[in-house]
């Protein structure tokens, strides 16, 4: 029961355009566990828990982080009064304490000095492991993690509809005002009010949020974001990117893990949406590059972005920042990007399914650039562009680019483009179609995907697991199970040739 270190890893920092972190856990949900039996004999049951440790120590300071349930069972207790000082000291959030088999009762001089300070002491039953509270906090930051998960892309599907409306400015505020249950405003230049959205906030709150936001302001090399309370509120201000000077303002009653990446979301769009030089054409035009990429068939938004060609690029990198994606689309000359911050893997196309060939990773930004714009290496990106295509095809582009993306990043190369025509140019496109159908018939999607990456990357094992996202071992079982199945030998150079040109044509 009573075993000696066993630390849950604390929740690391989020990463910029990452999924939230797990959240806290309250004390009270601990305690409201039926099959712990856990009591509380002092302080307060409404703390937040990060994560839990177990020591003996008999001063457990130098190994704690703060924030963290702190269990013991009193091994090493001589002077509770010194111990939960230096407790208290380094921060821990509460302190259970198991009964038996060194202590029948929690020591009185204990629960004192937990009074005292403040600090909540839990009593842990003999029947219960310390491991069964650690697995019990685990499993109740897991459920407060997918409820966040969820929040954040139903906030990220909500904003990007919004900013295909016909007013997109007020609708974006007032989805995020929504989403995050406050008042979102973007101010001016001059920090005057342009827009607003939410329930009124008390005037004390309001001033606040305008001296917030005027802190950032329009200066060169100044803070993107900054925080502050007011009125009784949290408030959050934002620089938007396009030079203008405005700043998006946000005020609720609390902050969640996902606010700042919802919030995030909602600052790439509306620096977007108020860049300048912006017209009525090029508004419907984001706002169909917005629902393409929400997965809307490409027929309903091919008239509103014109005929093409186009080119799809996907990249990641950046700077971290919420105002990378709109830096590299200005870079790169189009005002058509969308940065996805969904919890896993989207399908690039119509039918595609997280582990499709064209799947899109959390953190991919997409770009449509005309074809006639160049797409050049950008410092911290990398990149893959698609070959021209149309309106109708941005789909086929789609996926063009996510495979591009994954040649990038498996070759260590800033930029790979789609490549096609060549030799393959010059056979019967439908005849040779058929024919790489029948050969290849048996080859799940999967199996074949594989093959094509492995033959592209000239049969090295490390790197197609690299740009497949699966173990090394996993590809060798998928290529042998393609020369099984296809009966040939891949060793053979004609086969391999004759293979690739097959799945480049199927």
């Amino acid at each position: 029961m009573y075993e000696g270190s066993m630390p849950m890893p604390p929740t690391p920092p989020a990463e910029p355009s990452s999924t939230p972190p797990a959240p806290p856990v309250s004390l009270a949900a601990l305690l409201a566990r039926p099959d712990l039996g856990l009591r509380l004999l002092a302080g307060p049951e409404d703390v937040p828990l990060h994560w839990v440790h177990t020591s003996e120590m008999a001063d457990p300071y130098p190994y704690l982080l703060g924030g963290e349930l702190l269990m013991t069972a009193g091994v090493q207790l001589t002077d509770p009064a010194h111990y939960v000082e230096r407790v208290v000291e380094a921060g821990a959030a509460a302190l259970a304490f198991g009964v038996t088999p060194v202590y029948d009762t929690v020591p009185p001089e204990l629960v004192a000095a937990c009074e005292r300070h403040g600090l909540p002491l839990v009593e842990v039953p003999p029947r219960t492991p310390f491991t069964a509270v650690a697995r019990a906090l685990w499993r109740l930051m897991a459920e407060a993690r997918l409820h966040e998960l969820r929040r954040v892309t139903e906030a990220q599907q909500s904003l990007a509809a919004a900013a295909a409306r016909p007013a997109p400015v007020p609708a974006v505020l007032g989805a995020l005002a929504s989403r995050l249950g406050g008042r979102a405003v973007l101010f001016g230049a001059d920090g005057t009010e342009s827009a607003a959205a939410g329930r009124e906030v008390p005037a004390e709150a309001a001033r606040a949020l305008r001296d917030l936001a005027g802190v950032l302001g329009p200066r060169p090399g100044g803070p993107a974001s900054a925080s502050g309370d007011g009125g009784g509120l949290r408030l959050a201000a934002y620089a938007l990117g396009g030079g203008e000077g405005l700043t998006l303002g946000v005020a609720t009653e609390r902050r969640g893990p996902g606010d700042h990446t919802i919030a995030g979301v909602a600052v790439v769009l509306l620096s977007l949406l108020t860049a300048p030089h912006r017209g009525a054409d090029v508004t419907v035009r984001d706002g169909a590059l917005v629902r393409l990429l929400l997965g809307a068939p490409p027929a309903e938004v091919a008239g509103a972005l014109g005929p093409g060609p186009w080119t799809v690029v996907h990249a990641r990198g950046g700077d971290g920042t919420p105002f990378a994606a709109a830096s590299l689309a200005a870079a790169l000359g189009t005002p058509l990007v969308a940065a996805d911050v969904a919890t896993g893997p989207t399908p690039a196309g119509p039918g595609a399914g997280p582990d499709a060939p064209g799947a899109v990773r959390p953190g991919t930004v997409r770009l449509l650039l005309p074809s006639s714009a160049p797409v050049t290496a950008q410092q911290g990106w990398t990149l893959g562009a698609s070959a021209p295509v149309a309106a109708s095809e941005l789909a086929a582009g789609d996926a063009q680019a996510a495979r591009a993306l994954r040649r990038a990043e498996a070759s260590r190369a800033a930029l790979v483009r789609h490549r096609s025509n060549g030799f393959a140019a010059l056979v019967d496109h439908d005849e040779a179609a058929a024919y790489a159908r029948t050969l290849l018939a048996p080859l799940t999607e999967a199996l074949a995907e594989t093959l094509r990456v492995w033959l592209s990357l000239h049969g090295s094992w490390d790197r197609t697991a690299v740009a497949l996202d699966i173990h090394r071992n996993t590809v060798r079982q998928r290529i042998a199970r393609c020369a099984a199945l296809l009966d040939r030998d891949l060793d053979d150079p004609d086969v391999r040739m004759e293979l690739w040109f097959a799945l480049r044509t199927r």
